[in-house]
């Protein structure tokens, strides 16, 4: 009994491992409920009267040391492990795949730079804006039907998701002395069914410009300007009579269909030509409400969908790949810095 003893002991000795499954095994093997040294302490029993207390402080001895083996070994491959956080450090690394900005931003970036380059500047605001701000100050009456739960996402009476990024042109008069030259890109929210063409969140630029003397033809020329410098060189643009609460003349603007070079498809629905934004002269009670005097100055806004852009420009022909995160779509636009 004792030379048993004795051999468990050497074999506690020599046992190394730095595999916590393997520490384990010996753990079970010599402690556990059915382990070596259980077994040595059933048989005690059996050691004769004068051997027993050596055989005692053998038995202690090797319990001792078997738990102390056991808890070291277990802290020496813990330790291993955060060191190479359970990887094998001898395999070859992994590439990286490069990654690109999103279309959308691409698009909202070189819009910014396009009127940058004629002086205006970035105005940013609130997504979530009040009655004031976002229809009030616009010269929305109140029976305007932007004002229904069919367009808006209200939070409450008085407070709702921006329709529109107008709301930002409105902080920027009220806070700004003439001449104003400033564009306003964002996200903006409308609650309207989900197509091909359109969206509930969409993105928006909006322009103004508020000076002595600023005339329709202005307007024009600034966006026959933009349509070049975006789509190239041939790109036509035509101007429609339309209506909005805070602009009079107010037109819709249209480009020439990069999808379908003019020949007519789904998304310009047959007609050759592409709505891209909305426009006009900003109406006198726009500027007084804003604490501008209407009768020295006057001005324009504009104001623009950059997926309706990007749709152009890149030829896609459904608004929601931009919204749906599908790695095959966005992999198309690596290049696009």
């Amino acid at each position: 009994m004792l030379a048993k003893v004795e051999e468990l002991l050497k074999e506690v000795e020599e046992f190394s491992t730095t595999d916590l499954d393997a520490v384990e095994a010996f753990r079970i093997r010599l402690l556990g409920k059915k382990g070596g040294i259980t077994a040595l302490l059933a048989e005690f029993r059996n050691v004769p009267v004068e051997q027993k207390k050596e055989f005692g402080q053998k038995i202690n001895t090797l319990k001792k040391a078997a738990l102390e083996k056991v808890n070291a070994l277990k802290l020496a491959a813990a330790d291993a492990e955060s060191t190479n956080h359970g990887l094998d450090l001898t395999m070859s690394g992994q590439p990286f795949e490069q990654g690109a900005r999103h279309p959308l931003s691409v698009v909202r970036n070189e819009i910014i730079e396009i009127f940058n380059r004629i002086g205006f500047a970035v105005s940013e605001g609130p997504e979530i804006e009040d009655d004031w701000h976002n229809f009030t100050a616009l010269n929305f009456p109140k029976e305007h039907p932007a004002r229904d739960m069919q367009d808006t996402f209200f939070i409450d009476p008085e407070t709702a998701l921006r329709t529109h990024t107008s709301s930002v042109q409105v902080r920027v008069m009220e806070g700004s002395e003439p001449p104003i030259r400033t564009i306003s890109p964002g996200r903006v929210f409308r609650n309207e069914a989900i197509s091909a063409r359109a969206h509930c969140i969409f993105h928006q630029v909006e322009g103004l410009y508020i000076d002595k003397g600023v005339s329709f033809a202005d307007l024009k020329q600034t966006l026959l300007y933009f349509a070049k410098e975006m789509f190239g060189e041939k790109t036509k643009i035509r101007l429609r009579p339309s209506y909005f609460p805070f602009t009079e003349p107010s037109a819709e603007v249209d480009v020439s269909c990069q999808l379908c070079s003019g020949k007519g498809c789904n998304v310009c629905k047959n007609t050759g030509f592409l709505e891209i934004m909305g426009c006009g002269m900003i109406d006198p009670n726009v500027l007084e409400n804003c604490g501008i005097d209407s009768k020295v100055y006057s001005g324009f806004a504009f104001g623009m969908g950059i997926e309706r852009i990007a749709m152009l420009k890149y030829q896609v022909n459904d608004l929601r790949h931009f919204f749906e995160n599908d790695l095959r779509f966005l992999k198309q636009f690596k290049t696009a810095y």
